[in-house]
Order: structure tokens, then C-alpha cells, then sequence
């Protein structure tokens, strides 16, 4: 037979936690009336949030510094690839600035060639250079332009300041002109202050000729300009020819020797004139403006 007990008696852990619980619903309501009245709760929500700025802003850090690196990412990427359209630009610009240096320098050569023919009054042709060769032993020019166009074997080549050579080879589309500084030319000269006549030979540099058996009882001396004489029919007279720069004595010590400074660029430009063929009774052409403040040859036609 079971014996009645009755309730259990209530055990000491309940009752501290009921006492607890009643002890936070009186903390909480009596916060809740004093905020009511004060609000100060929101005031110590605000200094919290003032004391806890510092650790957002490490919490935020990481991701800030990753977007920091993306945006340092591109921004170099960016500018890496605007430095090398930059540099492109650069190169494409200086290019184009070269060649319209080029360009400019060509037309004033251009413009001397043609001002000095006008000015002469010569029957000219304007020819253009299609190939050079400068070797010591063999001073060629070769022109576009060939018998098709008038060009013939004998004619002679001038530039803006004076003779550069005779055509010796004629096509129908080229023509190949043996320059004054080859070692095989020689062109009949004379001094435009005495007239004195003499032989300029070549000597396989396109910046020197050479004067050879001046006696030394000539009247010939360094800076005296040397211009064609027209001896031999093959170049008309009054054309510079160069510059008489130094004389010696040769080995022999009985006639002297010169060096000679071309008149015309021999090495540059990309153009020449052809001297056409004087009609008959046509009065010869003048000098050209290289040697115009020289006084004329005494033995040069005018």
C-alpha cells in the first residue's frame, strides 16, 4: 500500500532563480521609467557608439585596404597603358615632324635649283635621283629619266650651285651621269679673277677636286674661284665648278698642286637639272648665283 508524501518541497536553486528573475524585471522596468523620464539610455547608447568608432574602423580596415589595392590595381594598369598610347603618340609625332623637316629642307633645294635656273635664264629639265654611287673609284649618279624624256649622252648636270657632271649613259627611262669628282673626269676650267685656264680632275672624294701641273709663274691663288671654260665643247662656259682651297708643290717642286672644294652638293639632295641644248645664235646662259660676285672670265662667252 502507497503512502501520500504530499508536494515536494521546493529546492533552494528555484527559488534563487525566481528571485533573479523578479530582481531583472524590477532592474528593467525601473530603466525603462527612468529613461522614459531622463533619456538617458539613449545618451549612453551615444557615448557607446562614440567609444566603439575605433573598433569599426579596424573591423573595416581589411576591407578597405583590399578595395584600396583594386583601385591602385587599375589605376596603374590604366596609366601604364595611357603611357605607352602616349608613347606611341611621341615616336608617330616626332616621325612625322622628321619627315616634314625633310620635306622643308628638299623644297628650299628644290626652290635654289629652280630659283638659280630662272634667274640664269636656262633651258633646264629637272631631274630626280634614283640612285648614287659614291665609290672612290667610280662617282655615279643615276636619274629617272631617260632618252623618253629628252635626256642624251653628252648633256650636262648642274644643281643650285654649280656643275655636277655629264650624262654618259642614256635609256629610255634612266640615265647614269659621270660626276666631277670621278678619278676619270676632268673638266677644262678657268680662274674667274684672271682667267687663267687649267684642268680640274677628280679624285674619288664626292668633297674634294684636284688641281695638277699649275705652273707656279700662275696667278692663282687659294679662294680663287674656278668656273667652266667651254674649252672642248663639252660643258658651257660660266658654270662654278668649286673653290680653290690650298695649293703646294707637287714632288717635283716645278708646278703646284691645288685641292678644290666643289661648288655643287655632290652628296646630297635628290634632284639635278639638265641643261637642254641651246638653239642655234641663242645666247649662252650666264653664271650661276655661286659665282656671280666673281668678276667674269676674260675667256668665257657671255
Amino acid at each position: 500500500m502507497s503512502s501520500y508524501a504530499g508536494p515536494a518541497a521546493p529546492r533552494s536553486s528555484d527559488v534563487a532563480g525566481t528571485l533573479r528573475l523578479l530582481a531583472y524585471l524590477a532592474l528593467s522596468i525601473t530603466l525603462l521609467v527612468f529613461d522614459h523620464r531622463g533619456d538617458w539610455l539613449a545618451q549612453a547608447r551615444s557615448h557607446a557608439s562614440v567609444a566603439m568608432q575605433p573598433v569599426w574602423w579596424l573591423a573595416g580596415l581589411p576591407s578597405r585596404l583590399g578595395e584600396s589595392v583594386r583601385d591602385d590595381a587599375a589605376t596603374r594598369t590604366r596609366l601604364a597603358e595611357e603611357n605607352r598610347r602616349l608613347r606611341n603618340e611621341l615616336l608617330v609625332g616626332a616621325a612625322r615632324q622628321a619627315r616634314l623637316q625633310v620635306e622643308a629642307e628638299e623644297n628650299a633645294r628644290l626652290r635654289g635649283l629652280l630659283g638659280a635656273a630662272e634667274r640664269g635664264g636656262l633651258d633646264v629639265q629637272l631631274a630626280p635621283i634614283l640612285d648614287v654611287d659614291l665609290d672612290p673609284t667610280r662617282q655615279r649618279l643615276m636619274l629617272n629619266a631617260g632618252t623618253g624624256l629628252g635626256v642624251h649622252r653628252g648633256q650636262s648636270v648642274i644643281d643650285a650651285g654649280g656643275l655636277v657632271g655629264q650624262v654618259i649613259e642614256a635609256t629610255p627611262t634612266t640615265a647614269v651621269i659621270l660626276l666631277l669628282t670621278d678619278p676619270d673626269h676632268a673638266v677644262p676650267v678657268a680662274v674667274a679673277r684672271t682667267g687663267v685656264r687649267l684642268i680640274v680632275y677628280g679624285t674619288g672624294r664626292s668633297d674634294r677636286l684636284e688641281l695638277r701641273n699649275v705652273p707656279l709663274s700662275s696667278d692663282v691663288r687659294a679662294g680663287d674661284v674656278l668656273i667652266t671654260s667651254g674649252l672642248g665643247g663639252r660643258f658651257p662656259p660660266g658654270f662654278p665648278v668649286g673653290t680653290i682651297a690650298a695649293l703646294r708643290p707637287d714632288d717635283s717642286r716645278a708646278f703646284l698642286v691645288g685641292d678644290v672644294h666643289a661648288a655643287a652638293q655632290l652628296d646630297r639632295g635628290r634632284d639635278v637639272l639638265l641643261l637642254r641644248d641651246r638653239a642655234p645664235g641663242r645666247a649662252p646662259p650666264p653664271a650661276a648665283p655661286a659665282a656671280s660676285d666673281a668678276p667674269p672670265a676674260p675667256g668665257a662667252t657671255p
